[in-house]
Order: C-alpha cells, then sequence, then structure tokens
C-alpha cells in the first residue's frame, strides 16, 4: 500500500540536543525560571516568614495537644484548649500592659502645659533659645513643611501599628490550622517518601519534633525566669506597674539574643525615671544578669531539654542571628540538635559500613 505523502512536506530529522542553539534555549529559559523563581520567593518573604514561624509554634504546641489528647480529649477540643490559653496569654499581656501606657500617656499630656510655662520661666531655657535661635529655626523648619513630615511619621506609625497586629492575628490563625491538621501534614509529608524508608524517615522526624517543641518549654521556662527576676527587682525598687515590667522582660526574652537586652533597656529606663539610683541598680542588675542567661542558664536548659551542647547551643544562637536575624536564632538550636540526630543516626552508621 503506498504511504500518501505528507500534505506539508515531510517531517525533518529531530532536534540534536547537542547542538548549541538547543543547549543555549533550554539554559536560558532554565535561568528565567529561576529568576522568576528568586523574585517570587523575595516578594513573599514576608509572608513566608509569618507561615514559619506559625509553622514552628505549632510543631513547639504540638506535645500540648498530643497530651490532652492522651487523656482522652479528641483532637479538635484539645487544639481548641491550647489555642483559648495561647489567646487567653495575650490578652492577659495585653490587660498588663495597656493601663500603664494609657495612664502614663495621660499624664504626659496633661503635664504638657505646666510642662512648658515652666521651660519658659527658666532663665537657662530662654537664654540657650536666644544663644542658639531656636525659635526662628523652628519656624524655619514649620515653613519648610516639617510638620508635613510629621504627619506622615503619624501615618507610618498608624501603619506600622496595624501591620503589626494584622501579623500577629496571621501568625495566630496559621497556627490554629497547622495544629489542627498537624498529622495530616505529617502523613502526607511521609507519603512522599518510599516506602523502604519511611518507618525510619517518620521515626527520625517525630524526634527531631520533639526535640523543637522540648526548645520551646526550655525558652519558655527561661521567659518566665526573667520575668520573675524583673518582678522581684521592680518590688524591691518600688517602680511603678512592676507586673507589667515582668511581662514586658518576659515577653522579649522569647526573642534570642536581642529580647534580653530590649526588656532591660525599658526596664532601665522607667528605674532612670524613678530615680538615678533605681536606675543605676537596673543597669547592673540586668548586665550580671544577661551574663548568667546567656552563659550558664540558657545553655544548661537547652542542654537537658534538646539535648545540645553549651558550646554548640551558644554558636548556633549566634550563627542563626548573623544568617538570618530573629528567624535565625529561633531555629538555629533545632536546627543543631536535628543535624546532629541525623549525624549520630544516618551519616555515623553509612561511614562505618565502609
Amino acid at each position: 500500500m503506498e504511504e500518501k505523502p505528507a500534505e506539508f512536506g515531510e517531517p525533518g530529522p529531530p532536534l540534536n540536543r547537542r547542538s548549541p542553539f538547543f543547549f543555549g534555549f533550554l539554559f536560558g529559559l532554565g535561568a528565567i525560571l529561576a529568576y522568576a523563581l528568586f523574585l517570587g520567593v523575595r516578594n513573599a518573604a514576608s509572608i513566608l516568614v509569618l507561615i514559619f514561624i506559625a509553622l514552628f509554634l505549632a510543631i513547639g504546641l504540638n506535645p500540648a495537644v498530643t497530651r490532652l489528647r492522651k487523656w482522652g480529649l479528641p483532637r479538635g477540643a484539645a487544639v481548641a484548649i491550647v489555642a483559648l490559653s495561647l489567646v487567653g496569654l495575650l490578652a492577659g499581656g495585653l490587660v498588663a500592659l495597656i493601663p500603664p501606657l494609657v495612664t502614663q500617656t495621660t499624664e504626659l499630656i496633661n503635664n504638657a502645659p505646666e510642662t512648658i510655662e515652666s521651660l519658659r520661666r527658666s532663665e537657662t531655657v530662654n537664654e540657650l533659645v536666644q544663644r542658639y535661635d531656636i525659635a526662628n529655626k523652628v519656624q524655619s523648619a514649620i515653613n519648610a513643611g516639617t510638620v508635613g513630615n510629621a504627619v506622615g511619621g503619624v501615618v507610618g506609625g498608624a501603619k506600622l501599628l496595624f501591620g503589626t497586629i494584622f501579623n500577629i492575628l496571621t501568625v495566630l490563625v496559621l497556627t490554629i490550622y497547622f495544629m489542627a491538621a498537624f498529622e495530616r501534614i505529617k502523613a502526607a509529608g511521609y507519603s512522599l517518601v518510599p516506602a523502604s524508608r519511611r518507618d525510619r524517615v517518620r521515626l527520625l522526624t517525630d524526634e527531631i519534633l520533639t526535640k523543637v517543641g522540648a526548645y520551646m518549654v526550655g525558652a519558655l521556662a527561661i521567659a518566665i525566669l526573667a520575668g520573675v527576676s524583673t518582678f522581684g527587682l521592680a518590688l524591691a525598687l518600688g517602680l511603678a506597674y512592676p507586673f507589667a515590667l515582668a511581662v514586658v522582660v518576659a515577653v522579649f526574652d522569647l526573642i534570642p539574643q536581642i529580647g534580653a537586652t530590649l526588656g532591660a533597656v525599658i526596664v532601665s529606663l522607667v528605674g532612670l525615671a524613678s530615680s538615678i539610683t533605681d536606675g543605676i541598680v537596673c543597669i547592673v542588675f540586668f548586665i550580671v544578669y544577661q551574663q548568667v542567661e546567656n552563659y550558664l542558664i540558657y545553655p544548661n536548659v537547652m542542654r537537658r531539654s534538646v539535648k545540645v551542647s553549651d558550646v554548640a547551643a551558644l554558636v548556633a544562637a549566634l550563627v542563626g542571628v548573623g544568617l538570618f536575624g530573629v528567624i535565625g536564632a529561633l531555629a538555629a538550636i533545632p536546627m543543631v540538635a536535628a543535624i546532629q540526630l541525623i549525624s549520630r543516626e544516618v551519616l555515623q552508621p553509612s561511614m562505618e559500613q565502609r
């Protein structure tokens, strides 16, 4: 049977995959896709960070959910109890912090006229105003539009405040979703592993997740200890709002490396506002306490909870801060624990068999 000639001609030979044109085309297409993926990750970096924090919190809170399930509660009820406890802690912190802020702001506004009048009566202030021509400089700044910049700063501050509230709510909602679907997420991840290695991967991953939960418990214990110490200091010095100061220090202490310093600065400023002596006592107390926490309490707690050596815990936190900031410090110690586990259970046995 004769073959009919192709209507549009005979097809040519297949493309030569070794052709420079073919290789260059595929390379260029791959480079474009890689760059598009990079742009997508960069533009979604803030959202990815929120997702990472929520997933980290869900892993850390999952042991509490597991403990409640062992007591006979269904997973939905256990997740609801843990979530409500988390919301209760946040609400308690806000209740402790908002009244002092409102009171101090109101006092500042009410005392502003008296403060301004006392400054106007001060001979030293008047001399400084005349010497440096402060009045004309202020008027020139106003004419140059500094007030508009100040309004823009207020708007920017409002955006920052609402953005922070939005981020907190997003992390809270994602954390609840991750806790509710935690077992399904793990099952979906394990299903991607070959069946011959699935059991071993499951055991190793469960152990790593357990270490993340232990790290969260250790971090909370350190933060509570810092808050209790601050509460005792504030009571001893007679500072205003000691419970609020303790909550501030405890919350900031959850931020690795820099959080304790921020909390110490706030309490020291409150002490200085009370008196110079109280401020100096606060500064000395926090300098000593931070050294004890960084080099004694923190490494020992992490060694017992996550089973990471003192040197490894300290080095991991410093390297994490240097590479990825607060997020890096947050995940550094669990990552070191995971690397140690994989090295001990996977890499070392494979090296012994060679």
